[in-house]
C-alpha cells in the first residue's frame, strides 16, 4: 500500500541538509559576518580561478571564499567591506560586482566582458607593421620599435595580473611565467618571436574568454525565458509592473500567445501552457483553475488570471539556474584528479627548466643562450591550463544541455556516475504507470452494499497521502458518500492502517496486514489471484474478525515506459529491475508489460533500501528512479538518485541527484546518453592535454622547442579542450 509517505519524506528531506553544503558557506558559520556573491568578468583561466580564490582566502577579515570558474562567480563570507574585496579583485586583473537576487544577473555580454579583444587587436595589427617593414626593409630602429610596442600592448593585462599575484599572494601564474619568458626573449634579441609569443598568448585569451563566456551563457540563457513584467491588478486597477515589484498574492493577467512572468495558481481561466522551459516537453499542457503554472512558460490561447505564489527571484526558473550554478562548484572525480596532478606539474616543470638552462652549457659546453632560450619556452608549457580546464567545460555544458532539456543534474558527480550506471532500479508506480490509479471492482464479500464498502474504505484512507489512498477518497466523494469520522488512526508503514469508525475498529490494506493482525481471508483466495493476476492493486477492508470488502484498482502505464526500457537497454544498461510494494502478480505483470529484467514484489521501505544495497554489492553502481518522496530511502543510498516529474514539487527538486522535470522517462536514456558523452569528451580532453603537453616537452631533448611553439600548443590545447566540451551544448534529448 505504502502508508509510510510521512515518515519516508522526513528522511528524504534530511538528505536535502546533507547535500546542502555544496551550496556555499552560511552565515551562521561566523555571526559576525556577512555572506556575499560576487559576479566575475574576464575570468578566462582554471588556475587563475584557483589563485584568485586563494588570494581573497588570504586577505584578513574574508572567513571562506569559493570561486565558480564555471559560472564565473565568487562567494564570500567576510568581516570586511565588500568594497575591499572587489578592489583585490581589480588588482588582479577581473571585474567583479555584487550579485542583485537569486539567478537575476542580465547574460554574459561576450565582447563586454572579453578584456582581450581591444589588446590583441592593436598587438596583431603592429606585428603585422613591424612584419611588413622588415619586408621593406625600413630602418631596423622603426621594426624594433613596432616589435616592442606590440610586445607592451599585448602584454600589458597579463603582466599587470601576473604581478598583482606575484605581490599578493606570492604564487606565479600562467601571466608571470609568459612575461618572464617574453622578457628573456627581448633580452637576447629575440624582438620579433617575444612578440609573437605575446600575440599569440593574448589572443588565446580572448578566444577562450569567448568560449566560455558562450558556454556560461548557455546556461544563464534560461533567465531571458521569463519577461521582466506583467500586468498586475492592483486596488481594482490593472497596470504592467517589474516583476521585481510583485508580491506574492497579487493578481496578474495573462493573454494569449504571453510568457508568464511569474509562479502562480490559475484563478480564472483556462488554456494549454507550452512548458517546455521547465520539462522539456514541447507538447502544451491544458490547465485551468487551481493548476500551477510557472514562469517562462507559454500561454496558448485562453486568458488567465493568476494569483503569485513566489516573488521573482525564487521562482521556478531562477532556482533552477541557482542550482546548476551551484552544481558547477562540486567536484567531480575527474577534475579532482586533475587538480591533483596540476599541483605537482607546474613546480615540477619549473624546476626542469631551471635545471635545462644551467646544466647543458655547465656540464656538456653548449651555448648558454641556446639553453636559456630553451628554458624560456618551456616556462610557457609549465601552466597546466588545458588540463585545469578540460573537466569544468565539458560538466558546465552539459548541465547547460540538460536543464534545456527538462533535466536537472545537481552536479559533475552525478553526470559522471550516470555515465557509469550500468543497473537501473525502478518504483512501479507513479513511475513506470502514471501514478493516477482508477477503481475497477468494489466487491463486497459480508452483505455490506459496494457503496458501504467504498464509504467506510475512503474514511480510513481520508488520513493517507498515497496515490491509491486519494484515488478512494475522490471517488466516494463523487458518488455523494458522506465520509465517517474517524478515531485512533494508526498508519503501518507499507501495510495500511487501523482505525475506528462509528465505534468499530476497521482495518484497510494489504494481504501482509490481514495476516499479520489475524483476520482471515478463507475462501476468498481464488477471486484475490484473479483480480492481482490482472495486474490489478487491491485494498482489503475488514474489521476485527473478518474480511468485509475488496476494492480493485489499475494503474495506467505510461505510453514511453516500454520505449524508454528499450532505449536504455541499447545504451548499455545491462540490468532493469522494478521494486514495488505492490503484490507480486501485479509487479511480475508490470515487469513483462515494459521488459524489465527482474521484479521485486511487496517491499516495505526498509526492503527496498536491502535491495539497492544487494545490487550495489553486485554491480557496484546503481541508480534508482522513483516519484521524489516514496522512494527517498533506496534512492539516498543508491548511486544516483533520479527523481520522476518534480516540476514544481519542492522536496524532490532540491533532494533528488537527478529531476526529471517531466512526466516522461524518455528523458532518462538521454540521461544516461549525456552522461555517457560527459565522460567520454573529459577523458578525451585530459588524455590530449597529457600527450600534448608531453610532445611539447620532449622537444627540448634535440633543443627544437620555440617559445611561438610553446605558446601556441599551450594556448591551443586550451581552446581545443575548450571547444570539445562545448559540443555537449548540442545533445538533445529525443522527441
Amino acid at each position: 500500500m505504502g502508508y509510510e509517505v510521512r515518515e519516508e519524506k522526513e528522511a528524504f528531506e534530511g538528505r536535502a541538509d546533507s547535500q546542502a553544503s555544496f551550496a556555499g558557506v552560511s552565515p551562521l558559520d561566523f555571526p559576525d559576518s556577512k555572506s556575499s556573491v560576487i559576479r566575475l568578468e574576464g575570468l578566462d583561466c582554471a588556475d587563475c580561478a584557483a589563485k584568485l580564490e586563494r588570494t581573497i582566502l588570504a586577505m584578513s577579515g574574508v572567513k571562506d571564499a569559493r570561486v565558480n570558474f564555471a559560472a564565473a562567480k565568487v562567494k564570500i563570507s567576510h568581516q570586511i567591506p565588500l568594497s575591499e574585496i572587489l578592489k583585490v579583485i581589480e588588482k588582479m586583473g577581473y571585474r567583479g560586482r555584487e550579485e542583485g537576487g537569486a539567478g537575476a544577473e542580465e547574460k554574459i555580454s561576450l565582447w563586454k566582458s572579453n578584456k582581450y579583444y581591444l589588446s590583441t587587436l592593436l598587438s596583431g595589427m603592429l606585428l603585422l607593421i613591424a612584419v611588413s617593414q622588415q619586408i621593406m626593409q625600413i630602418s631596423e630602429t622603426w621594426v624594433h620599435a613596432s616589435y616592442l610596442l606590440a610586445i607592451v600592448l599585448g602584454g600589458y593585462l597579463p603582466a599587470r595580473a601576473g604581478l598583482a599575484l606575484l605581490l599578493t599572494s606570492w604564487e606565479a601564474d600562467m601571466n608571470l611565467l609568459m612575461i618572464l619568458a617574453a622578457s628573456g626573449a627581448v633580452a637576447i634579441g629575440q624582438l620579433a618571436e617575444a612578440a609573437v609569443v605575446v600575440f599569440l598568448f593574448s589572443l588565446g585569451n580572448a578566444l577562450q574568454g569567448y568560449s566560455m563566456d558562450k558556454t556560461r551563457n548557455s546556461v544563464r540563457a534560461l533567465m531571458d525565458l521569463a519577461p521582466p513584467e506583467a500586468l498586475v491588478r492592483r486596488n481594482g486597477r490593472e497596470q504592467v509592473m517589474p516583476v521585481e515589484s510583485i508580491v506574492v498574492g497579487d493578481i496578474f493577467i495573462v493573454r494569449p500567445g504571453e510568457k508568464i512572468a511569474m509562479d502562480g495558481v490559475i484563478l480564472k481561466g483556462s488554456s494549454a501552457l507550452n512548458e517546455a522551459s521547465i520539462t522539456g516537453e514541447s507538447i502544451p499542457v491544458d490547465k485551468g483553475p487551481g493548476e500551477r503554472i510557472y514562469a517562462g512558460t507559454i500561454n496558448s490561447w485562453g486568458a488567465l488570471e493568476v494569483e503569485v505564489e513566489r516573488l521573482a527571484e525564487d521562482n521556478t526558473i531562477n532556482r533552477i539556474i541557482a542550482m546548476i550554478e551551484e552544481a558547477e562548484e562540486q567536484r567531480a572525480p575527474s577534475q579532482q584528479f586533475v587538480d591533483r596532478f596540476a599541483r605537482y606539474y607546474t613546480p615540477a616543470v619549473i624546476l626542469a627548466a631551471i635545471l635545462v638552462a644551467l646544466l647543458p652549457p655547465l656540464l656538456l659546453g653548449q651555448p648558454g643562450e641556446k639553453w636559456f632560450y630553451e628554458a624560456l619556452a618551456m616556462l610557457l608549457v609549465a601552466c597546466p591550463c588545458a588540463l585545469i580546464i578540460s573537466t569544468p567545460v565539458a560538466i558546465v555544458s552539459a548541465l547547460g544541455a540538460a536543464a534545456r532539456n527538462g533535466v536537472l543534474v545537481k552536479g559533475g558527480v552525478h553526470l559522471e556516475e550516470m555515465g557509469s550506471i550500468k543497473v537501473l532500479a525502478f518504483d512501479k508506480t507513479g513511475t513506470l504507470t502514471r501514478g493516477k490509479p482508477r477503481i475497477t471492482d468494489i466487491i463486497s464479500t459480508r452483505g455490506l452494499d459496494e457503496n458501504e464498502v467504498l464509504r467506510r474504505a475512503a474514511s480510513l484512507e481520508s488520513r493517507s497521502e498515497h496515490p491509491l489512498a486519494e484515488t478512494v477518497v475522490e471517488q466516494a466523494r463523487k458518488l455523494g458518500l458522506e465520509l465517517a469520522e474517524v478515531s485512533n488512526f494508526r498508519a503501518m508503514s507499507g501495510r495500511g492502517a487501523a482505525a475506528e469508525i462509528e465505534g468499530k475498529s476497521c482495518y484497510v490494506g494489504n494481504q501482509r496486514l490481514f495476516s499479520e493482525v489475524g483476520i482471515a481471508i478463507q475462501g476468498q483466495e481464488e477471486l484475490i489471484a484473479e483480480l492481482e493476476g490482472a495486474g490489478k492493486t487491491l485494498i482489503l477492508l475488514g474489521d476485527e474478525k473478518e474480511l468485509l470488502g475488496i476494492i480493485a484498482l489499475a494503474d495506467e502505464l505510461r505510453e514511453n515506459s516500454r520505449e524508454a526500457i528499450r532505449q536504455l537497454k541499447k545504451k548499455g544498461i545491462k540490468k532493469s529491475i522494478i521494486l514495488s510494494g505492490d503484490n507480486e502478480r501485479a509487479a511480475r505483470a508490470m515487469a513483462l508489460s515494459v521488459n524489465v529484467d527482474e521484479y521485486q514484489a511487496g517491499l516495505l521501505p526498509e526492503d527496498k533500501v536491502q535491495a539497492i544495497r544487494a545490487l550495489l554489492e553486485k554491480y557496484e553502481k546503481v541508480a534508482m528512479v522513483g516519484d521524489g518522496v516514496n522512494d527517498a530511502p533506496a534512492m539516498a543510498i543508491s548511486t544516483v538518485g533520479i527523481a520522476m516529474g518534480v516540476a514544481g514539487s519542492d522536496a524532490a527538486l532540491e533532494t533528488a541527484d537527478i529531476a526529471l522535470m517531466a512526466d516522461d522517462l524518455s528523458r532518462l536514456p538521454y540521461t544516461v546518453e549525456l552522461g555517457r558523452r560527459t565522460l567520454r569528451i573529459i577523458r578525451q580532453n585530459i588524455v590530449f592535454s597529457l600527450l600534448l603537453k608531453a610532445l611539447i616537452l620532449s622537444l627540448v631533448i634535440p633543443g627544437w622547442l620555440t617559445l611561438w611553439l610553446a605558446v601556441a600548443g599551450d594556448m591551443g590545447t586550451s581552446l581545443l579542450v575548450t571547444l570539445n566540451g562545448m559540443r555537449l551544448t548540442r545533445v538533445k534529448a529525443e522527441s
